[in-house]
């Protein structure tokens, strides 16, 4: 009697537990998509047409859909796209062209806004909270600081340095600025929308850049070197200059510069390097000071940016290639809705679960290991 009882309990409680799981909401799976900005290499048209290229990473990378974007006049040429950004907290999208920056809703692919500015506008970036965005003029001597909702300006910052490329900090205290006519990285508080420092000055002017989560060291592509250098963004000095080994500079389609990209995984074990001539992505031990050259991939044409996958296991080189991070080998190629490969140097990952927006990616390989704790920095 007792072992009937024992029984009867046992399966009184499966049920009771199998009724409580059904009962309870099944956590939404997420679904990971690559937002890509065409025309994204200058404004060559046959890397992908004219709109923002949604693919399903989930699903082969296969073609999702096109958002339009531009409204391009017959027999007129389109804007090339200079930037891409997104948040998820506020579910925006933004792209910016040689002029103007076009505001998204991602729910609904809808666009919100398009303002165009004197100036014209470049690689943009924005705040974590999604609230600010920092537009540099293009090649000008300002970056327009605008209302993330609206697009209205509401303050300008002026280094006088050909603006061109924009990290926000992660911590949301700083924003970096480079320019094409200055040597030093400048460094903005966006509380007061004012230059308070800088690092360098670097051998040339700072093309692509990158940098770690602790917001301690930045990594830059200089002109004329095939190759990177590194500067400590606590004293403002350039720490190292790395060449890479093996290969030598040569005629590049586009830039002016043999390494234009460059990124870290987001576990900042790695630093990964474009080279324009040699077609081909360097990596980097980041873990050592200098970084120290440890392997090449070759691609399908010349790389102009890199950046990572959220989760750091997928690279996006602007070559519309889909590089496996731990293989090191290419497992997939973009091609649009008519079967033409795709490239751009402008391209996020979206995250999304139930229709909304999780998480969203960045244009930049930004390490992504913070600070450590407090405590920890004293005991060192």
């Amino acid at each position: 009697m007792r072992q009937s009882r024992s029984v009867l309990s046992i399966a009184a409680l499966v049920l009771v537990a199998g009724a409580a799981l059904f009962a309870w909401p099944l956590a939404a799976a997420e679904r990971h998509y690559l937002y890509v900005a065409e025309p994204g290499i200058r404004n060559y048209v046959e890397y992908g047409g004219v709109g923002i290229l949604v693919f399903d990473i989930d699903n082969g990378y296969k073609f999702v859909r096109r958002i339009p974007s531009q409204d391009v006049p017959a027999g007129q040429d389109p804007e090339n796209v200079k930037g891409i950004a997104a948040n998820a907290g506020t579910g925006r999208l933004y792209v910016t062209t040689f002029r103007r920056v076009i505001a998204y809703d991602l729910a609904t692919d809808r666009r919100l806004w398009i303002k165009e500015f004197d100036g014209g506008c470049d690689r943009l970036a924005l705040s974590p909270d999604g609230k600010i965005l920092y537009v540099p003029s293009f090649e000008g001597p300002h970056w327009n600081v605008l209302d993330g909702e609206t697009g209205e300006i509401i303050a300008k910052v002026v280094p006088n340095s050909g603006a061109h490329n924009t990290i926000y900090g992660p911590d949301g205290t700083r924003v970096y600025l480079a320019g094409l006519k200055s040597s030093i990285l400048s460094i903005a508080d966006p509380s007061r929308h004012k230059v308070v420092g800088g690092v360098g000055p670097f051998s040339n002017v700072v093309r692509p850049f990158t940098i770690n989560g602790a917001e301690t060291l930045c990594f830059v592509n200089v002109n004329d070197l095939l190759g990177f250098e590194v500067g400590d963004i606590k004293t403002g000095k350039m720490r190292h200059r790395v060449e890479v080994a093996g290969y030598n500079k040569g005629p590049v389609k586009r830039h002016g510069c043999p390494s234009h990209g460059i990124a870290l995984t987001p576990d900042e074990r790695e630093l990964w390097l474009a080279d324009g001539a040699n077609s081909a992505i360097h990596i980097f031990d980041a873990r050592a000071m200098p970084p120290k050259q440890i392997a090449t991939i070759r691609l399908r044409d010349q790389p102009g940016w890199i950046t990572f996958s959220l989760d750091g296991k997928l690279a996006f080189p602007s070559t519309g290639e889909v590089v496996d991070v731990a293989s090191r080998k290419t497992i997939a190629t973009l091609t649009d809705e008519a079967g033409r490969s795709v490239q751009s140097e402008k391209l996020i990952e979206v995250v999304f679960a139930d229709g909304k927006v999780l998480k969203a990616g960045d244009q930049f390989g930004i390490g992504r290991v913070p600070s450590p704790p407090m405590a920890l920095r004293i005991v060192r």
